[in-house]
């Protein structure tokens, strides 16, 4: 069987030991915060527009870091779609908001972890690990 690769690029965002989560209008889980490249775009301009089109906030591209990349089963997708997710932190400015795509925003703790996909799993597990969250 032919796998189907979903290419995303995701803004992770510890605060407190915390990170940013966001549902979209319409699912039933949460995801880290960003989305899926449109065309020849970069991760980086792929995470700037992402970021700013669900919460309202301007990355700093000076401030962006790769923190890893994660493959998993895509969720609610049938077996062998693999989501690839690509990890950026950064600094950002303005005031966090959701969206028009965007239901509700969260702050999770490792307890979290089930309401996520499996591949925002894997970045629970090595962020947990890290002590970066709490």
């Amino acid at each position: 069987m032919m796998s189907v690769l979903i290419d995303t690029v995701a803004w992770v965002r510890v605060e407190n030991g915390r990170i940013l989560c966001a549902r979209p209008r319409g699912k039933d889980v949460f995801y880290i915060p960003g989305g899926k490249r449109e065309g020849a775009e970069t991760d980086l301009q792929t995470l700037l527009r992402e970021v700013e089109e669900e919460l309202a906030v301007a990355i700093l591209p000076a401030t962006v870091s790769h923190m890893g990349t994660y493959e998993a089963q895509a969720h609610g997708h049938p077996d062998g779609v693999v989501v690839r997710m690509s990890c950026y932190a950064g600094e950002y400015r303005g005031t966090l908001a959701v969206s028009s795509e965007i239901e509700e925003m969260a702050w999770f703790s490792y307890a979290d972890r089930p309401l996520v996909p499996p591949v925002d799993q894997l970045l629970f597990d090595d962020l947990k690990a890290a002590g970066t969250l709490a």
